[in-house]
């Protein structure tokens, strides 16, 4: 997902990606534990992407402290 992407939703659909992805990272995951994944960088990407849906939502929450 890029940047520009995460940007254009709301604060409600940014949580709720958020929760979404980490789902899906735990069960990659495991996954990978058990066996190995076909594609394993998608492990990379799923972390990547939360890192992205954070970041926005600390500035969001910074922006709305700060109004």
């Amino acid at each position: 997902m890029k940047y520009a992407e995460i940007k254009e939703l709301s604060l409600e659909e940014i949580k709720d990606r958020i929760t979404e992805e980490r789902a899906n990272l735990t069960k990659l995951k495991f996954g990978h534990a058990v066996s190995a994944l076909e594609n394993p960088m998608q492990i990379r990407v799923l972390r990547k992407t939360i890192a992205k849906l954070n970041t926005e939502l600390k500035a969001r929450e910074a922006k709305a402290i700060e109004a």
